[in-house]
């Protein structure tokens, strides 16, 4: 006998209706869970949408009540009935009102700044207060309003426009700390304290970028040490909001604003923060990044070195060397990366290429020709050149043994941390060992060098001979007398005096009669030069040459070899009269001396030489022999071609001129004019554009005659500042307007005479006259990238 169940499906089986009805029940539940799961997940959506609104309506009722101008852009959207009111004291206002206003505070209105089209619709207007006690850059920034035109029927007026405030923030400059912190640990500068540092500038930060807004950038300068600082804020406007928020504080120990710059590749450019020191590249580098807040859709986001989602061992290793300063060797192991990896993540490329900016200055700096080879074997060791700086070091006369090994005492970590980073990546270099034990033996004494390398590199070869060579070339314990570099061209600099009375035995000659009368019939004229520079055939060498060793056998001939004079004795005299004429003769070297670090020459010539009608009431000949100097003479061009051709950079260095001029009270004007007056004022001015600094971007060098200036003083002020007006004053500004170097001050004791290339050296020098010295009158100065000054 069947089962039921069995008979049940003997009967579905021949019922082909049952089936049927079967399968649409099973569809009929399958749907009604899809659509169960559907209602939940809308009504989960519903519930977040209505909690997000309430949330925004209670925000915006807060700032109703306690802030209502916060929430004044709600006026577009509303009618006229509907328009919401601020309190009685913040109503619009005509300008002459706002100004009074600020005024009665006993603050300074700014002026004002255009936002998004029209002025007279919305401008953003800058408050100063006057600090007590300071010299220059006296107003700085307290707070910033945005006003927009006032559209309510009861202010609207053909005669007279009406404001009303839609944003407003209070500025407070970065603390100190933060601004000097990129030097602090190249220097020993102090760590600097809490207190806000004053900004006194602000200025719409120009460049490119996705966001759709307004961006500015807030400045102010602080001297510390030998560093110029430029510090501020970056603050972002967004017009669909009315909405003005501080974004990113920034220092800079180089003097430069913030610059957009195309680094990652991406169609947005990144914000650049140039925080160099000295040598040491430092760069800090921002995204725009867009973000869902309602007030500010955007922010901006520092690319660092910390490790992203990306499980790699040479990306990893990469980013720890990069991190102590060896940046070329890491981009060029990411390099060998990308070839291996071709999806590489979006994070991890933004740290490549930010590796990628840094490796491009080291480059530069080592492919530069340097004077001073400490700087040379510098700069090849932040590029990781190991080699290369071993061969300028080994190549180095002894009496530059002791600004190496000052410069590897003074070292504060940086060039010790790129040590290991190089040991991590070769770990047995014989190389970076050298340098490894040159570096301790400087710092620490030549027992701990030892026991470094016996430590560290046990069981592995080790070339100690070559090393202690190294470490006695280090403390100057080659013979000098080995130093002769056979015969070169001479090169040499100086100021020479004429004098009448010598004493043989002062000197050093290698001529056997060098105080005898010429034979040329002529009246011999005797000239002392002292030498500011000369060329060894290796490396210039400055005053004072207290690195200079005369060895005790024939001193003279090592002095000769030295100076070149087996070559060329010749010297070209020249001085240049107060009326602009140069007189110039021909002097021929007849004896050396070395005291003190001091070198001096002696100097026969038939055809004296007049310096009395020089600019210098002390003024001596300029003394230089045929190939030191290579004169620098680009063509001029005005500041009104230079603002039609620029207009972004004349706007920074047409002001920077202006303030020159006031900070030397050469023009009495205490507010600084617009752009037009400017140009009506000086625009016919003449400028050089020169690459004094090395960094591949042009300074203005501005040179004002003494007639020009003249015509800029009030007579009081001209008669008062009589003292130096006989000679012209120059300025040389940076790329973005900041003063590198200046005479313009009436109580300046020099005067830019020309501008020069050193032989074998790549960046100018100025050619300076030292007014009312005596000795050295005329000198050399060369840009420090460490210093950021000429010396």
């Amino acid at each position: 006998m069947a089962s039921p169940s069995r008979k049940t499906n003997r009967q579905s089986s021949q019922n082909p209706n049952a089936r049927i009805v079967k399968r649409v029940v099973k569809k009929n539940g399958k749907k009604s869970k899809k659509s169960s799961r559907l209602t939940s997940l809308l009504a989960v959506v519903f519930l977040l949408g209505i909690g997000s609104l309430v949330v925004a309506f209670a925000w915006i009722s807060f700032l109703f009540i306690f802030n209502p101008q916060q929430v004044s852009w709600l006026n577009k959207l509303l009618p006229v009935w509907a328009q919401i009111h601020a309190s009685k004291s913040d109503r619009p206002l005509t300008l002459p009102q706002i100004q009074a206003a600020i005024t009665k505070q006993g603050n300074i209105p700014g002026e004002q700044m255009p936002l998004v089209g029209d002025i007279n619709d919305s401008f953003l207007l800058p408050i100063y207060k006057q600090r007590q006690l300071c010299q220059s850059d006296c107003q700085e920034i307290i707070e910033l309003r945005v006003y927009q035109h006032a559209s309510d029927g009861e202010f609207s007026s053909d005669s007279q426009r009406y404001y009303q405030i839609a944003a407003q923030i209070a500025i407070a400059g970065p603390e100190e700390s933060f601004v000097i912190s990129p030097i602090v640990n190249a220097t020993d500068a102090n760590p600097g304290s809490s207190i806000s540092l004053p900004v006194t500038e602000i200025k719409r930060l120009e460049g490119t970028t996705s966001a759709s807004g307004i961006w500015y950038y807030l400045r102010g300068q602080r001297q510390e040490s030998s560093y110029n600082l430029a510090y501020g804020h970056i603050l972002y406007y967004n017009p669909q909001r009315f909405h003005l928020q501080q974004m990113q504080s920034w220092t800079s120990s180089q003097g430069q604003i913030p610059q957009w710059q195309q680094v990652t590749g991406n169609n947005a450019k990144e914000l650049v923060i140039n925080q160099n020191v000295g040598l040491e590249p430092q760069l800090r580098v921002y995204q725009v990044k867009p973000v869902k807040t309602f007030l500010n859709p955007v922010e901006l986001e520092e690319i660092d070195l910390k490790p992203k989602s990306f499980s790699n061992y040479i990306y990893k290793q990469a980013l720890e060397v990069a991190s102590n300063g060896l940046w070329t060797p890491a981009f060029e192991s990411l390099q060998s990366l990308k070839k291996q990896k071709k999806n590489i993540p979006t994070k991890v490329q933004a740290q490549i290429d930010l590796i990628r900016l840094h490796s491009q200055l080291t480059k530069t700096q080592a492919n530069t020709t340097w004077a001073s080879p400490g700087q040379q074997v510098l700069v090849n060791l932040i590029d990781g050149r190991w080699d290369k700086a071993l061969q300028v070091f080994k190549a180095s006369p002894p009496q530059n043994a002791k600004e190496i090994s000052a410069l590897l005492k003074a070292d504060k970590g940086k060039l010790w941390n790129r040590v290991n980073a190089a040991l991590q990546l070769k770990p047995n270099s014989r190389e970076v060992q050298a340098w490894g034990a040159l570096i301790l033996a400087s710092q620490q004494g030549e027992a701990q060098a030892y026991s470094w390398l016996k430590e560290e590199f046990k069981g592995k070869q080790v070339n100690l001979t070559e090393i202690s060579t190294l470490l006695k070339q280090l403390k100057g314990e080659v013979s000098a007398q080995a130093e002769f570099f056979g015969n070169h061209t001479s090169r040499i600099i100086g100021s020479a005096a004429k004098i009448k009375q010598i004493n043989p035995r002062e000197w050093l000659t290698t001529s056997p009669s060098p105080f005898q009368a010429e034979e040329s019939g002529g009246v011999q004229n005797w000239y002392l030069v002292n030498v500011s520079a000369f060329h060894n055939g290796k490396n210039w060498l400055f005053s004072p040459f207290t690195n200079l060793n005369l060895p005790k056998t024939a001193p003279e001939k090592f002095l000769r070899s030295q100076l070149g004079l087996d070559t060329d004795s010749l010297l070209q005299l020249a001085v240049l009269s107060s009326n602009g004429e140069q007189q110039a003769t021909s002097a021929s070297i007849k004896a050396m001396r070395l005291k003190n670090g001091k070198l001096q020459l002696l100097a026969t010539a038939v055809e004296p030489i007049n310096s009395n009608n020089s600019n210098n009431s002390n003024s001596q000949a300029l003394a230089v022999t045929a190939s030191a100097l290579e004169w620098v003479q680009p063509s001029p061009i005005t500041l009104a071609q230079l603002q039609q051709q620029n207009p972004q950079r004349g706007n920074k260095i047409l002001p920077a001129i202006w303030r020159s001029l006031q900070a030397s009270n050469q023009s009495r004007s205490a507010n600084i004019p617009s752009i037009p007056q400017l140009l009506q004022k000086i625009g016919h001015y003449p400028i050089q554009e020169i690459d004094l600094t090395g960094n591949g971007k042009p300074e203005i060098v501005l040179t004002v005659s003494a007639e020009a200036i003249t015509s800029l003083q009030s007579a009081k002020s001209a008669n008062n500042s009589s003292k130096n007006q006989s000679r012209p004053h120059t300025v040389i500004l940076s790329e973005n307007g900041s003063i590198i170097y200046t005479d313009f001050s009436n109580f300046s004791e020099q005067t830019l005479i020309a501008i020069a290339n050193l032989w074998q050296t790549n960046s100018p020098s100025l050619l300076v006259e030292n007014i009312n010295i005596s000795g050295e009158n005329y000198t050399l100065k060369l840009w420090s990238p460490k210093n950021q000054r000429f010396e």
